[in-house]
């Protein structure tokens, strides 16, 4: 009769590996949290002066941690915006990285929605799920009286191919059904939006 062999006993967690199992999940890049505050502006400050950087992280845990503990559009009040942008990018019209860029604006009705949107819009980001990740800047978050929204910012507003392709995957992101539009930022800064966005999805 065939002796049969006995399987090897596993070997002991070493304590590289150990350490390797509880090391943070470094994301592809770092990211950062804006938020801005808008109470009534003082006459002649310029847009942008409440706007203030909180945490700069490039790990999954600390993501998370921001996210559960502070940045959730269902804890900030009227008339606040959050952003979370590529780390370097600053979330204003004159940023290099924004200037010749715009932006996929999603409206959201309620707060329920907002906030799985911002959510899957974050993870989206974080976990590099556009094919054109870097085309993108980063996500704004308003909380507003007449109605919230979501806006996607990109870099090269002109190349119309990669901002339909991005708002595409973004529509899939966030599965949003109706129309979303995409406007310039230079449209906006001359006051003179184009009637529906210059693209849609």
């Amino acid at each position: 009769m065939a002796e049969v062999e006995a399987a090897p006993i596993a070997a002991a967690e070493t304590p590289e590996v150990a350490a390797a199992a509880k090391a943070p999940h470094k994301l592809h890049r770092q990211w950062a949290f804006w938020y801005d505050i808008q109470s009534k502006p003082k006459p002649g400050a310029a847009w942008g002066t409440s706007l203030r950087k909180a945490y700069t992280f490039d790990t999954v845990e600390e993501f998370w941690g921001l996210y559960d503990q502070i940045f959730r559009p269902s804890k900030v009040t009227v008339n606040a915006d959050f952003h979370l942008f590529k780390a370097g990018v600053e979330p204003k019209w004159e940023d290099p990285e924004c200037a010749n860029g715009g932006k996929w604006t999603v409206p959201c009705s309620r707060k329920t929605t907002l906030e799985n949107m911002w959510l899957e819009t974050l993870m989206a980001l974080i976990g590099e799920q556009f094919d054109e990740s870097e085309e993108i800047c980063g996500v704004v978050a308003s909380v507003r009286q007449r109605g919230d929204k979501l806006a996607l910012w990109t870099r090269t507003a002109s190349n119309e191919a990669v901002q339909v392709n991005i708002g595409k995957k973004w529509k899939e992101i966030v599965d949003y059904n109706d129309k979303m539009v995409y406007s310039f930022h230079d449209d906006a800064k001359r006051e003179k939006p184009s009637r529906g966005g210059r693209y849609n999805v």
